[in-house]
């Protein structure tokens, strides 16, 4: 099968809104079963090493589900041109990632069966999730379904050939892969086990912390229980994954209840409606930030309730704010905070070239980068982190921690970032004029990064200007500027 191969014998198209893929976009089941085939993916010994050092799924988890959704959309986009350039993106960012897990088995991302991997997970979850919530699919539907991953495959690799052609061969499949080669990895117990504790509140929710406390504390756990319970008993066995009492109950009436939605009008539940007002922030000049900030105020007042009902101690105040995310009278962030937000983009406590891709892979995200400019860009930030590796890193343990960068550095601004900045400016001057005009501000700041920035009087916005606000951010680590819902946002 090749990319080129869209509709199936009777010609029904396996891409677009017809396809049976599409029928589960705005499906709230899809919530928990996206979960689980994460887990099955991070159980994967490459997968869940290559996770664990290049994902930024701990520390900006609500940012990664919207680029896994925009990107699943695009791959399963009617049009093949949107399919192919998304695939080639998405091999472009994967054939960067390679290494060694802690036992010094090597990973690779662009590795053939590893990649069917992640496609298998999604399409047995998929009908994992129908047969759990009391609508199993029949086997026509599963056949068209298992086609249209195929094909899915196929445009990403090029062939589907790791994944077996009939149906009935891919269970067999499935079950010696979950049996012989999962294990209990690092990146799949943070998923199940570690990643709700301590998950960061999306944008809507920054401002009730108690309120957003309180839900994950009832909501993580219950979540972790589901999952564990979902999972082929081979591998909850073989990977030690202890079953809550009860939990195979909630796990049903979870999936029970979801399933209900089936009944709602059809356009009540929108998928990337949802996703983008959880991460948008109330000071974009996108038109739905005014609902947001009403919103906000109302959880606000949530908030403030809940904590006249929790005991809390009086020396925390309203809403209390960690020490190390106090911001000074002048609108910059500590040296600490902006270690956490902003440069240790992976969650792992230290700064390393993996967080620096993060960011030139988010930049190239967001502006929809063709290869020679996301090129010219991941070069920039490697030359940044060479800079930054030869000035902060005084223990020569090949990173930066914490401790290093808030001792060693009052600013970031050397000739690697400026050149980082030069390097973001022409691949937003899209007409090589100098200035970025109005159609490409919009592009850049209020399309890509969902945020308004002053403009100089003539509308126009030039490198010296441009450059100067970016190092505002990397460098003064100044807040409220364009770039914080790019690289700060959970």
């Amino acid at each position: 099968m090749t990319t080129g191969t869209t509709t199936t014998a009777d010609e029904v198209p396996l891409f677009g809104p017809e396809s049976q893929f599409r029928a589960f976009f705005d499906d709230p089941r899809w919530a928990l079963a996206m979960i689980r085939a994460t887990v099955l993916e991070a159980a994967h010994p490459q997968i869940g090493a290559a996770l664990a050092d290049n994902s930024t799924f701990v520390a900006h988890p609500w940012r990664r589900l919207r680029n896994t959704f925009l990107s699943m959309r695009r791959m399963f986009d009617a049009d093949p041109a949107v399919r192919e350039r998304e695939a080639a993106r998405l091999n472009r960012l994967h054939a960067r990632m390679s290494g060694s897990d802690a036992r010094g088995r090597a990973y690779d991302a662009m590795d053939r069966a590893t990649r069917a991997w992640v496609v298998a997970a999604l399409f047995e979850s998929a009908v994992t999730m129908c047969r759990l919530s009391g609508q199993p699919l029949d086997q026509d539907t599963m056949e068209r379904m298992y086609a249209e991953y195929r094909a899915f495959l196929a445009a990403l690799d090029g062939d589907a050939g790791e994944l077996p052609d009939d149906l009935n061969d891919f269970w067999r499949y499935f079950d010696r892969v979950v049996e012989d080669e999962l294990e209990n990895t690092e990146a799949a117990r943070v998923i199940l086990y570690r990643l709700f504790d301590h998950l960061p509140a999306p944008a809507l929710l920054a401002g009730a912390p108690t309120l957003w406390a309180a839900g994950r504390a009832v909501v993580g756990p219950l979540l972790g229980a589901i999952t564990v319970a979902s999972l082929p008993e081979p591998y909850r066995r073989r990977a030690g994954l202890p079953e809550m009492p009860g939990a195979p109950t909630l796990m049903q009436g979870a999936y029970l209840a979801a399933g209900l939605t089936r009944f709602l009008p059809e356009g009540w539940i929108d998928a990337e409606t949802i996703i983008e007002t959880l991460s948008l922030s109330p000071d974009s000049d996108d038109p739905r930030a005014r609902t947001v900030a009403a919103l906000r105020a109302r959880m606000k007042r949530a908030s403030a309730l809940l904590r006249l009902l929790t005991p809390m101690s009086d020396e925390t105040g309203p809403d209390p704010v960690p020490a190390a995310s106090r911001v000074t009278g002048d609108g910059r962030r500590s040296a600490e905070e902006f270690f956490r937000q902003v440069l240790d983009q992976t969650g792992d406590g230290h700064l390393d070239w993996p967080d620096l891709a993060a960011m030139a892979r988010e930049l190239a995200t967001r502006l929809d980068l063709d290869e020679p400019e996301e090129t010219r860009l991941y070069d920039a930030f490697a030359a940044w982190w060479r800079e930054l590796q030869a000035t902060l890193d005084t223990d020569g343990d090949g990173r930066v921690s914490a401790d290093e960068y808030a001792a060693a550095v009052p600013s970031l601004a050397g000739p690697a970032l400026i050149r980082v900045a030069e390097v973001l400016f022409d691949a937003t001057d899209k007409d090589g004029s100098g200035t970025i005009d109005a159609d490409e501000y919009r592009a850049l700041f209020r399309t890509a990064f969902h945020r308004d920035l002053t403009t100089t009087t003539d509308g126009t916005y030039g490198r010296s200007a441009f450059v100067g606000d970016f190092l505002s951010f990397m460098a003064g680590r100044r807040t409220n500027t364009p770039y914080d819902p790019l690289l700060t946002d959970a």
